[in-house]
Order: structure tokens, then sequence, then C-alpha cells
């Protein structure tokens, strides 16, 4: 039963990936490393797919491998964090979006600060 659970959820984690790769301001790679997380518990051959496709591989590989973030990838979280902080401070105004910018901040300097 828990297999299939883990299975499930790895499906599920699949599908809100790809979809991430398609819907702007949604992560796709998130998805994927949790689809890698439970099929490695459901169905390892799943997850050595998953690891061996040629577009999201190679970012899910070295996050496995060196818990590391291309430059690239990099450049483009930070922009879109701070796309979605504007749109917050837009949206909401002083002094409420002092919070979700103060969690912006923090999540832009733990990227930065991951391999490449």
């Amino acid at each position: 039963m828990a297999r299939r659970l883990w299975i499930a959820a790895g499906v599920v984690c699949v599908g809100l990936g790809w979809l991430g790769l398609l819907v702007p301001m949604m992560p796709g790679t998130v998805f994927f490393l949790g689809a890698v997380y439970c099929f490695m518990r459901g169905n390892p051959e799943r997850a050595e797919r998953l690891l061996a496709h040629p577009v999201i591989g190679p970012p899910l590989r070295d996050w496995r491998e060196r818990r590391a973030i291309s430059r690239r990838a990099k450049a483009s979280a930070i922009l879109t964090l701070a796309v979605s902080g504007a749109v917050t401070w837009w949206a909401v105004g002083y002094p409420w979006a002092l919070l979700g910018i103060g969690c912006i901040v923090c999540v832009s300097a733990w990227i930065a600060t991951r391999n490449e």
C-alpha cells in the first residue's frame, strides 16, 4: 500500500512539474525533485527515468549529487522573485508587503549561496 502511495505522489509531482514549466511564476524543478524522492521509495526505475531525461535530468542530477543550481537557474529564480516582490508591493502596499518581501529576500539569499 505504501509503495502505491509513493508512486501516486510521484505522478502528481511530475504533473505539477510539467505544469510549472509552462506556467509563469510556478516552479517546475521543485516538483520534479519531489517526484524523484517519491519514486525512489515507490519505483526506483521511474526515478532513474526522470534523472536520465534530456531536459529535466541535468538540474535534478546537479542538485542530487552536489546540491548545485546553475547560474542561469539562479538568475531566473531571483529575477522571478524580484518581480513577484514588486507585484506584492503594488497589490498589498506598505506595511503588509514587507513580510512577503522579507521572505523573498531570505529565499533569494539562500538560492544565491548554493553551489554552481
